[in-house]
């Protein structure tokens, strides 16, 4: 268009109302301003827009000019100076449901290279335009925190204190700038509660607002993050100072026992709670219980009436939240949760009524599932810490029935070791104390030990891979028959379970150490007469299969094989030996 023609063009809409432009108008309008915009002639394109006589076509068609002018400058091609400019003043003059409109679709339509610079642009034009809505302004912050934490969570959390420090994809940036979005609509609760306790619509709309989106941010990106204070550190992670930001303002909303404790403890239907604390996910509160106990924050603010046990219960509904996910972030954090919450409680003191509640039960199989399958070494150990943190803050009942009800329900010798080897503590620590609570002595004892003293498939149970349930089972019976020499009313009984229990235990060896030793003589003849023949001619895949710990050795090399069989038959010589002593403690006492 020629440059007379543009004047010409310019002039007409001076002159001619709002409602009289026609669509044809707005599509030059927004023409002429992209081809400024993409010449590079934003100066040109700025100077047109705060002209003062130019005001009623920029406050009617500017406004299509915001996604351009916004990529433009996220592009970061050229100075974004005249760019920001622009931007600025139509946020000023244009129509702000519009306004809104076009950056909540600028929000969708991110870029998914480009989400922070673009989220964070985008917030610092948007908080001006929800200070022009009025009344509407809390649905809108509403709309306006859901479209920019729905693009948030597409950043992939920082794994390590490193990749935080660098933020190459921008969630630190985003996640601060984030806090500055919000303060001033915190600050307006702030200021209302100063002045008394009464609430308007408004009010609470806003308070609803802010809380959605506290909840939302601590099932993403908290629950994902290192929030771990470092100890030769000074300063605190941008994540975990989002993270303590968080908190702050759910202070300023809402007691923090109410968002923690009564949801759980009351039934759905409870006309105590509100539709809202319903939409809250679990996951949310299962941070906040993780920031407020295992990195304790805001702990300083909250009450003290509490009794450990109580909140030992309230977060067991957390703890297998977390811990029944796979990621290692959040099963680290359920097994922190744990801890805390049992270390709150001071004395082996829960009670078995608390044992037998679903959600306990439910845990104790989740920790069990993750020390027997997670792939991850760390969280196996950590899990088998937690386990036997557990084990100790019950009392004797609880102690007895949970030892039994594992030993039933699990199938795996590692745990049935562990369990074996409380016992043991369980019988050597109550022989100790004064007063007893009997639950591991005499009659008690021996109908535990019948129950978990057992080879589980009988003369077919595998030895090998039941080494730790077998070493574990055969060293109580050795430590039970010295200690209760002199009791006759309990040694008895524990004769009977020792005779039986190792005369199918000496079938079982017999079995074992013969086909071993049988493998390991062939083994050896093989590799001294015909190794480079198989070598050479057959290969490894000749060699027989033989199975061990339901795996097969078959794909094993010589030298591997070897190995497994002699460290068998080392095995079974302990449990043999064992098996020995047992048998000599009863022929001296009788």
């Amino acid at each position: 268009m020629e440059v007379n023609q543009l004047d010409d063009v310019i002039q007409r809409w001076r002159t001619t109302r709002e409602k009289d432009l026609k669509a044809e108008d707005h599509e030059l309008f927004l023409n002429i301003g992209r081809t400024c915009i993409a010449q590079g002639d934003s100066a040109q394109l700025l100077d047109f827009i705060t002209e003062e006589k130019n005001q009623g076509i920029v406050r009617s068609m500017g406004s299509g000019l915001l996604g351009t002018l916004i990529k433009e400058v996220v592009r970061k091609e050229r100075d974004p100076q005249h760019c920001d400019a622009v931007i600025t003043h139509l946020i000023q003059i244009c129509n702000a449901d519009e306004l809104l409109d076009i950056l909540l679709k600028e929000i969708d339509d991110t870029d998914p290279d480009a989400v922070a610079d673009t989220i964070i642009l985008l917030m610092q034009h948007i908080q001006p335009v929800l200070s022009r809505l009025g009344d509407s302004k809390v649905p809108a912050l509403g709309l306006a925190l859901r479209s920019l934490q729905r693009q948030i969570a597409m950043l992939p959390v920082p794994y390590s204190r490193k990749q935080e420090q660098e933020d190459k994809l921008g969630l630190c940036r985003c996640c601060t700038a984030l806090l500055t979005f919000v303060q001033p609509f915190v600050q307006e609760v702030k200021s209302h509660d100063a002045k008394g306790p009464e609430t308007t619509g408004y009010e609470e709309g806003l308070r609803t607002v802010l809380l959605n989106f506290c909840m939302e941010s601590l099932r993403g990106p908290l629950l994902e993050a290192q929030l771990e204070r470092e100890a030769d550190s000074t300063q605190n992670s941008p994540l975990r100072n989002f993270a303590t930001e968080i908190m702050s303002i759910l202070l300023v909303i809402q007691p923090l026992p109410k968002l923690l404790f009564y949801y759980p403890l009351k039934g759905r239907e409870d006309s105590g709670i509100t539709k809202q604390d319903q939409a809250h996910p679990t996951e949310s509160r299962a941070c906040l219980a993780y920031l407020l106990f295992v990195q304790l924050i805001a702990m300083e603010v909250f009450p003290a009436v509490f009794s450990p046990v109580f909140v030992l219960q309230c977060n067991m509904e957390y703890i297998n939240i977390l811990l029944s996910r796979k990621d290692e972030s959040w099963i680290l954090k359920g097994l922190d949760l744990y801890v805390k919450s049992l270390e709150r409680v001071l004395d082996s003191s829960l009670p078995v009524q608390l044992l037998e509640l679903r959600v306990f039960h439910s845990v104790s199989q989740v920790l069990l599932t993750i020390m027997i399958d997670c792939p991850i070494q760390h969280l196996r150990v950590k899990a088998l810490v937690v386990f036997q943190l557990f084990i100790e803050k019950l009392n004797g009942e609880a102690k007895h029935k949970f030892f039994r009800c594992i030993m039933k329900t699990s199938q795996h010798a590692g745990v049935h070791s562990v369990i074996l080897k409380n016992i043991k503590n369980q019988v050597e620590h109550s022989s100790k104390l004064e007063h007893s609570d009997g639950w591991f002595e005499r009659t008690l004892l021996i109908s535990l030990l019948k129950d978990t003293v057992s080879l589980p498939q009988g003369p077919e149970t595998d030895l090998l891979h039941g080494m730790d349930r077998v070493m574990e089972s055969l060293n109580l019976l050795r430590y039970l028959l010295i200690k209760e020499r002199k009791h006759a009313a309990i040694w008895t009984d524990l004769c009977k379970i020792a005779e039986s229990y190792i005369k199918t235990l000496r079938v079982c060896l017999s079995m074992s150490k013969s086909y071993y030793g049988t493998e390991l003589k062939r083994l050896q003849e093989e590799k001294r007469i015909k190794a480079r023949e198989f070598k050479e001619t057959y290969g490894e895949k000749s060699m027989r299969p033989m199975m061990v710990k339901n795996e097969k050795l078959g794909g094993m090399s010589p030298e591997a094989q070897d190995k497994v069989l002699q460290c068998a038959i080392v095995t079974y010589d302990l449990m043999e030996s064992l098996v020995v002593r047992i048998e000599e403690i009863i022929e001296e006492r009788v």
